[in-house]
């Protein structure tokens, strides 16, 4: 049975993209998960993952051109039964049925077709994967490996010239903040938002934290964020009406807790890819998550499933100052919990006044998926966890 690998929505703003470049070949099997396109969207240049199992067959979409989300990219013939895509990972779910193609979309039927019969380079996935990565266009590459092959030092040899690099437009500013502020008008204007502050006490946290870091080297430090979002994600799992998505006037949890941590582009914009199973990983995993994710969002190189996954957003303005941030959710997400910037405060603890260090928690959640009193849990369950940050 075929199947179509279609163009995947990445967020709620994201209406359409571009196609740079293949990772995979006519004739390659392919797996959930596995890299297969390389899509260029106001977020930057984006690895599309596979959601079937098979083999891919061909090409119905021209590297170069722009279409929107839902229209077919290839033909699959599928090993596993009928794997269809995702209903939803925290973005708008791609249709289930093939859409009529679309005048404008980049490519006609025709073309589409040709494109499929054009000689497509042999190279090795792993060729491919680093081709992808450092912007190599292998349609202008001669190989070395059998019959011509292309391999992956081939690739790096051509990356080290910088004469066969494709272009990378890198993140579209103006693009980015055009579809965010569609989004987050579309949120205001759907989703009635409730929102709930609570001061914490960082004193013990901040404690422990210089205590574990002590004998450790300054690369394998722990931050924080770290805490911050290990707690999060924690009292997400033990409140599950806050972790999910609003979908056709119906609230669906999320299988699992994908915690999308925002980050700021260089510039301005933001984005949030998903820690998949954020509950489950130990701090230094979770840490070192947390620096891959900020590293790759900023480069532009992230992969659709984790802009594609995440249940719910933390946001922290606190590095620019700010004491508190009253967030606008995500849609179809229900909750956004944000933190702003640890300061000392006066403190009452018993019957005196001390000098503490404190943060303001906020959660911005959906009315209907949540109410205040279980939105006040959640903060409550955040702040427990923050006196005991050794079970974190």
């Amino acid at each position: 049975m075929t199947a179509a690998f279609r163009m995947p929505s990445l967020g709620a703003d994201m209406e359409a993209g571009t196609l740079v470049d293949w990772l995979k070949r006519p004739g390659d099997l392919v797996k959930r998960g596995d890299p297969i396109a390389v899509v260029e969207t106001q977020k930057g240049a984006i690895d599309v993952e596979c959601y079937q199992e098979g083999k891919l067959l061909r090409y119905l979409v021209d590297t170069g051109s722009r279409v929107p989300v839902g229209t077919p990219l290839a033909e699959l013939e599928e090993t596993d039964d009928g794997a269809t895509a995702p209903a939803t990972s925290g973005a708008s779910a791609a249709p289930s049925e093939a859409p009529e193609w679309q005048a404008g979309s980049g490519a006609t039927p025709g073309e589409a077709a040709s494109a499929a019969l054009r000689p497509q380079p042999v190279a090795s996935p792993a060729a491919r994967r680093l081709a992808a990565e450092k912007g190599v266009d292998l349609s202008r590459l001669t190989g070395s490996g059998p019959a011509g092959a292309i391999t992956s030092e081939d690739v790096v040899a051509a990356a080290r010239t910088g004469t066969v690099h494709y272009e990378r437009k890198g993140v579209d500013m103006a693009g980015m903040r055009k579809a965010v502020g569609a989004a987050m008008a579309r949120s205001k204007r759907e989703i009635p938002h409730y929102y709930l502050a609570h001061d914490i006490d960082l004193t013990t946290a901040r404690r422990w934290l210089a205590e574990s870091n002590s004998d450790r080297d300054p690369e394998r430090r722990l931050l924080m964020a770290a805490l911050l979002l290990k707690a999060s994600a924690l009292a997400l799992a033990k409140y599950p009406a806050l972790n999910g998505f609003w979908i056709d006037d119906a609230f669906r949890p999320g299988e699992a807790v994908h915690v999308g941590m925002a980050v700021s582009i260089r510039g301005g914009g933001l984005v949030a890819p998903a820690i998949r199973h954020t509950d489950t990983l130990r701090l230094d995993e979770l840490m070192q998550r947390l620096q891959d994710n900020v590293m790759r969002a900023r480069a532009g190189r992230l992969r659709s499933s984790e802009l594609a996954a995440a249940t719910a957003t933390v946001s922290s303005l606190g590095e620019r100052g700010v004491d508190s941030l009253y967030g606008v959710i995500s849609p179809p997400q229900v909750a956004l919990i944000g933190f702003g910037r640890p300061r000392m405060r006066a403190w009452v603890s018993g019957d005196t006044i001390e000098p503490r260090e404190v943060v303001t928690l906020t959660l911005a959640a959906d009315h209907r998926a949540s109410d205040g009193q279980r939105g006040a849990l959640l903060l409550a369950e955040i702040d427990r966890l923050l006196q005991r940050p050794e079970v974190l």
